[in-house]
């Protein structure tokens, strides 16, 4: 049995590394989070010590090392995007091995600087890119690796999630904390991306704002024009009123169903890191390159063939 920490309790996500902690044999000994709305911890590890100061939370970690029974293996984090650096580097340095969300972090320098602390320490930093382990995704990666074709496969992604006044009042809202909408709710995708379709060849951005943003990658094996939303105003009118969400995947004109089967991914995720299969820095970097080029680019005029179509509603 491994003993885990956990950064961000309160979080969206959270309960899913808790539930994947549990389920892969191991005990959450000790949970943070700056907000105290964690009542979830009682159904899945009720006896873990709870914290709403980081430096209770640092010293406690620290006191749990004395005794190799107790002394944490694992921290996994589910901070704030902005955050992640700083609670990566904090992990290790305790002498454990790093579990985080996307995106690690913002830029391919801090990627670097991360490897330098990995170095320093002899612990390893672990990405959740929960997608790769999707049957359906494997599924079209097998595909592809085996087909033999001279043009590109022609993907189109949509991705629209409705979010709330609150959205916005939230750290997600703001671009500093988050890193804008392409960071926040694409890269999971573009990881995806690349995982099936190679390495990135072309990354053009068509339109960023606070509440969308648009755009065209080209991988070795396809084209991609993209559209990613948080305002359900953008919601297809078949699906208004009806869902908040609309997301949208072709390859082909075929479209890649994969709405099922994403509960278990994080546990699957936990199993392949415990087992040393899992995915590390260099996993990351393509993906943190992505949005990183994505968040500095200027919007310019799609060429032939690579706007997506929902993007002429946002320039004319």
């Amino acid at each position: 049995m491994k003993n885990f920490a956990l950064i961000g309790a309160a979080g969206y996500i959270a309960p899913r590394h808790m539930k994947a902690i549990n389920e892969t044999g191991n005990q959450l000994s000790i949970a943070y989070d700056i907000n105290d709305s964690v009542g979830i911890i009682d159904s899945i590890s009720p006896s873990s010590e709870f914290f709403t100061e980081f430096e209770r939370f640092q010293e406690h970690a620290w006191q749990l090392k004395r005794k190799p029974e107790t002394a944490l293996d694992y921290v996994s984090i589910c901070s704030p995007n902005y955050l992640h650096h700083a609670h990566i580097a904090a992990g290790l340095r305790l002498g454990c091995d790093v579990i985080c969300e996307k995106p690690l972090v913002p830029t391919p320098e801090l990627l670097d600087e991360l490897a330098q602390v990995e170095k320093e320490t002899g612990k390893r930093l672990y990405n959740i890119l929960q997608l790769r382990h999707h049957e359906a995704i494997k599924a079209l990666k097998e595909k592809v690796a085996s087909e033999q074709r001279d043009d590109k496969y022609q993907v189109d992604l949509t991705y629209i999630t409705s979010r709330g006044k609150w959205y916005m009042e939230s750290w997600k809202g703001d671009p500093r904390k988050s890193f804008g909408v392409a960071t926040n709710i694409g890269v999971h995708f573009f990881d995806m991306l690349h995982f099936i379709f190679g390495k990135l060849q072309k990354n053009v951005l068509h339109y960023a704002g606070d509440y969308k943003a648009a755009g065209y990658l080209e991988y070795e094996k396809a084209r991609v024009p993209w559209f990613l939303s948080i305002d359900a105003n953008d919601l297809p009118e078949e699906v208004k009123g009806k869902q908040a969400t609309f997301r949208n995947i072709s390859c082909d004109g075929e479209q890649i169903e994969f709405s099922k089967g994403f509960t278990d991914l994080h546990t699957i995720s936990y199993q392949e890191i415990l087992a040393g299969r899992g995915y590390g820095i260099e996993d990351a970097r393509h993906c943190v390159e992505t949005v990183h080029h994505i968040r500095a680019a200027k919007p310019e005029a799609p060429a032939k063939g690579e706007a997506h179509p929902f993007l002429s509603k946002l320039i004319n």
